[in-house]
C-alpha cells in the first residue's frame, strides 16, 4: 500500500547509488534520527515521495541544489526564483510547456509538521486579495485549490480576471516542501499529474545545521546556473532596466 522507505548506507546518493559529483547524487549530513513510519499521517502522503535524503528514493537524473535536489528531464526547464531587492532565492520553478511548479522547501519542528498552519496562511492571503479558496484532499493530503486575482487584468465588462492556483504541501522529518502550481497543472488532470509526479521526484537535504521552523532551507545554485543567472539579469536590465520580477530568476534548461 505504501512506498517502502529505507535509510541510505555510508556513501549512497538519496536515490540509494554510489555518491558522485557535479550534478549525480551526492550524500549529505543530517539524516532523520528515525526511519519514515507509513503510519504516521505526513509520512503517508509522501508515500511516494518528495523524499528525505536518508530514504532510499526512486533512481532519477536530479540536480543537486544545496537543499533540495530536483529531476531533470526533456521538456522541463529549472529556475532559481531570485527577489531582486534582496538579492535573495526565494524557490525553485519547474516549468512544463503548460504548467509551473513553485517549490520552497523549509525548515521544520522534529515533533509535529507545520503544513497546516501554512495552508491557513495562504488561505488568508488569498481571500484578503478578493480571492476564492476551497479545501481539496489530494494526492499529497490536504491542499488548497485557489482562484487568485491577477493584478491589471479585467474582461470586458470590467471584472476582475483571476488565475487558478493550487498550494500543495507536504511534511517530512524536520522539514516542509511547499509547492505552488499555475497553469494547466492546477486544473487539467492530465497536466495535474505530470506536475505532481515532478514534485514526488524531489528528494529535500535537510542538513544537520539547526534552524528554526519556517526559515528556508538554503538552496545553492551551482557555478555554471550562476553564470546563466547572471547574464539573464543584464539582459534584463538592457531591455527594461530594474523593473524583473522575482519569477524572472536566472533559468537552466533542462
Amino acid at each position: 500500500m505504501f512506498g517502502r522507505r529505507r535509510k541510505k548506507k555510508d556513501g549512497e546518493g538519496a536515490d540509494g547509488t554510489a555518491a558522485t559529483h557535479s550534478g549525480a547524487e551526492t550524500d549529505f549530513a543530517g539524516r532523520p534520527a528515525d526511519p519514515p513510519d507509513p503510519e504516521k499521517e505526513a509520512d503517508r502522503h509522501r508515500a511516494d515521495g518528495p523524499w528525505d535524503a536518508g530514504e532510499e528514493a526512486p533512481e532519477v537524473q536530479r540536480m543537486d541544489l544545496g537543499s533540495v535536489r530536483i529531476p531533470v528531464r526533456a521538456g522541463i526547464e529549472i529556475q532559481v526564483n531570485v527577489a531582486p531587492q534582496q538579492n535573495r532565492i526565494i524557490g525553485v520553478t519547474l516549468r512544463t510547456q503548460r504548467s509551473a511548479l513553485q517549490v520552497q522547501p523549509y525548515a521544520a519542528p522534529k515533533s509535529s509538521g507545520i503544513w497546516a498552519e501554512m495552508r491557513e496562511e495562504l488561505r488568508s492571503q488569498v481571500t484578503s486579495q478578493g480571492g476564492k479558496v476551497e479545501d481539496f484532499d489530494g494526492t499529497f493530503g490536504p491542499e488548497l485549490r485557489a482562484v487568485v486575482p491577477v493584478a491589471g487584468k479585467k474582461d470586458d465588462q470590467g471584472r476582475q480576471l483571476g488565475e487558478r492556483v493550487r498550494f500543495i504541501g507536504v511534511d517530512g522529518p524536520r522539514w516542509v516542501l511547499h509547492g505552488v502550481i499555475r497553469g494547466e497543472g492546477a486544473s487539467k488532470p492530465q497536466a495535474m499529474a505530470e506536475i505532481e509526479e515532478l514534485f514526488q521526484q524531489i528528494v529535500v537535504v535537510r542538513g544537520d545545521n539547526p534552524a528554526p521552523p519556517r526559515e528556508m532551507l538554503p538552496i545553492v545554485v551551482p557555478q555554471e546556473i550562476q553564470q546563466q543567472m547572471a547574464q539573464a539579469a543584464a539582459q534584463r536590465q538592457r531591455a527594461a532596466g530594474d523593473g524583473a520580477s522575482a519569477e524572472d530568476g536566472g533559468a537552466a534548461q533542462a
